[in-house]
């Protein structure tokens, strides 16, 4: 028996594309000999993000879905008709067995080939909303997969979102002096970690630098991650205020620190949840309110605080936020409680479901 072929498809956010790629890596561990092409488009992160992971890119051409009646609206069936004979003839070529959806622009060309060809398809919805393409998909199959039980979807099953095993096998106190170190940060005392997302966030940094000096007075440290095209002023001296435009391998700063600020997009709640970092969620104040949907678990279990963009300010941060940085004992409580909210084994989970719907002999036993 060659080995399985599997096509995937979920570009344009890292959002969409991190989970897919972690899928795949899981998938060629339980079976090396697994054949996965990526389908993409030009628009986003696919071109940039997938080759990068060592995985074949197939190209097809892009087709947002609208939400609104417009002109773009009118011309989508004509796109969509073009985008799905693209997505077919990846198909055919490499006798693709099943096509494994995350949603986004690509997802909904490749179901809708494979379902014209008679093709299992398997859905991932990272998101607590679920966009246009898996809606459309979760008709067309019972093989759907979420991060958790509340997201609203046919026939899903909640198994939370595949991850690095970077990050579901990190120890963070076993690691936690040697990250520091890492950071020029001191191997005692509280660690604030700031981030934005890849690209940073303007609310959280302005906010945070503007309490650099209550946060130092009260001997919290703080890591933050500015992003690319964003610059602060920060203190010098101590405790330190270290500030950087990107780390790659977060895994590092994960274990370097005791809390979060930072935007609630899906993977960076599965990634702390997993992790066990408690979590000040600023939920991005656009798509619908989409990013509250994704904190409000792990919120609710009492492992993370929730605030708006629009009240998040050094006032909140020197009343509510800081106060938690200096009580280890809240910490603690609130690390247990994101922790028990997280998924570990979402990669593996998913790679096993993928398997049984081509073939129940694909199966990989536990």
């Amino acid at each position: 028996m060659t080995g399985p072929r599997v096509v995937v498809a979920g570009g344009h956010s890292a959002g969409h594309i991190e989970p897919m790629m972690n899928f795949a890596d899981a998938l060629r561990r339980l079976e090396p000999t697994a054949e996965v092409v990526a389908l993409g488009t030009v628009r986003g992160l696919d071109t940039t993000l997938i080759p990068a992971r060592g995985y074949p890119l197939e190209l097809i051409p892009p087709v947002p879905l609208q939400r609104k009646l417009n002109r773009e609206l009118l011309q989508t069936p004509g796109k969509l008709r073009d985008s799905v004979l693209a997505a077919g003839e990846v198909l055919d070529r490499v006798q693709a067995e099943v096509v494994v959806g995350f949603g986004g622009y690509v997802a909904a060309p490749a179901y809708l080939a494979a379902h014209r060809r008679g093709i299992p398809i398997v859905v991932h919805e990272a998101n607590a909303r679920p966009g246009v393409a898996n809606r459309l998909a979760a008709r067309m199959t019972t093989h759907v997969y979420t991060a958790s039980p509340s997201v609203r979807l046919a026939h899903a099953t909640a198994i939370g979102i595949p991850l690095r095993p970077s990050i579901t096998g990190l120890n963070r106190p076993a690691q936690r002096e040697a990250a520091r170190q890492r950071f020029g940060l001191r191997p005692e005392g509280p660690v604030l970690l700031v981030t934005g997302g890849s690209q940073g966030a303007r609310t959280i940094n302005t906010a945070v630098a503007g309490t650099a000096g209550a946060l130092g007075a009260n001997g919290v440290q703080v890591l933050h991650i500015t992003g690319p095209q964003h610059t602060i002023e920060v203190p010098a001296g101590e405790p330190p205020y270290v500030a950087l435009p990107y780390v790659d391998e977060m895994q590092y700063a994960y274990a370097a620190a005791d809390f979060v600020i930072c935007r609630s997009g899906a993977m960076t709640c599965a990634e702390l949840t997993a992790v066990g970092l408690p979590a000040a969620y600023v939920p991005l104040p656009l798509r619908g309110g989409e990013q509250r949907l994704n904190a409000e678990p792990v919120v609710g279990a009492g492992g993370a605080l929730l605030v708006d963009n629009a009240e998040l300010d050094c006032a909140w941060i020197e009343t509510t936020l800081l106060p938690i940085l200096t009580d280890p004992a809240r910490i603690a409580a609130m690390s247990a409680r994101a922790s028990a909210s997280g998924a570990l084994d979402a990669d593996v989970v998913l790679a096993r479901h993928v398997l049984a719907a081509i073939n129940p002999r694909r199966a990989v036993g536990p």
